[in-house]
């Protein structure tokens, strides 16, 4: 497959740990969406999470986006219950 569109997507954290939590949750889904007309990369810097998305075509591109903002919302939603949950039990 031959990209020519990509864009990259950047989400930073608070701290390093919340990131490396944040792309451990998204990163089983690289692969799982992958199809001849785009595919994902997620990379982390210290609290900056990044996912590359390339596509043959805009439609493709779209459509890669906004899934993987979905999954990284998700990620976020859960984390944020996760660590509230943790706070009211003390």
């Amino acid at each position: 497959m031959s990209h020519t569109h990509s864009t990259v997507l950047e989400f930073q954290y608070p701290t390093a740990t919340v990131a490396s939590r944040i792309e451990a949750s998204i990163a089983v889904e690289v692969g799982a969406l992958d199809d001849d007309r785009s595919a994902a990369t997620v990379t982390r810097e210290d609290s900056t999470l990044r996912v590359t998305v390339e596509a043959t075509d805009r439609v493709a591109l779209r459509a890669g986006i906004n899934s993987w903002c979905r999954y990284v919302e998700t990620a976020e939603a859960v984390a944020d219950d996760v660590a509230s949950a943790a706070v009211s039990s003390e």
